[in-house]
């Protein structure tokens, strides 16, 4: 299990660690460290009050809580959004209203879930043509409707 070290950062006192809701819970709830209203398409970063190290090797995404896009609306416009293991700032969510009426985001609100992934590395290699499938060029659709 990879270990993330996180800093608390001087506007994060007294929110939650990112934490499961349940064992068997694949990503981390993460709650915003400010308040603010998000009209109906209206974009906006929201800060946590935390800064991670992500160890080498994996990513760390940032996803929507599904009964925040349910109820109200709000998504990530980015999701699944990827934070590199090299970013030392400070975790920030952007959201998005696509809901017909305002959101209030309060401090300590659960806003996304983070999942921690692992990145495996490749490389690329210019070729004349690619090994042929079945399915061939199709996409969009086409393989059902």
């Amino acid at each position: 299990m990879p270990e993330i070290r996180i800093v608390r950062l001087p506007h994060g006192e007294g929110l939650p660690l990112p934490a499961r809701a349940t064992e068997g819970a694949a990503g981390f709830d993460l709650a915003s460290a400010e308040e603010g209203e998000l009209a109906p398409m209206e974009r906006r970063l929201f800060a946590t009050g935390f800064a991670i190290a992500i160890p080498p090797g994996f990513e760390v995404q940032l996803r929507p809580r599904s009964g925040l896009a349910l109820r109200e609306g709000l998504t990530l416009p980015n999701t699944p959004a990827t934070i590199d293991s090299d970013y030392r700032g400070e975790l920030k969510v952007a959201l998005v209203n696509l809901g017909p009426e305002p959101v209030t985001i309060t401090r300590g609100m659960r806003i996304a879930q983070m999942l921690v992934a692992k990145v495996e590395p490749a490389s690329f290699r210019e070729v004349e043509s690619l090994p042929p499938t079945d399915r061939g060029a199709g996409g969009f659709g086409s393989t059902g409707h």
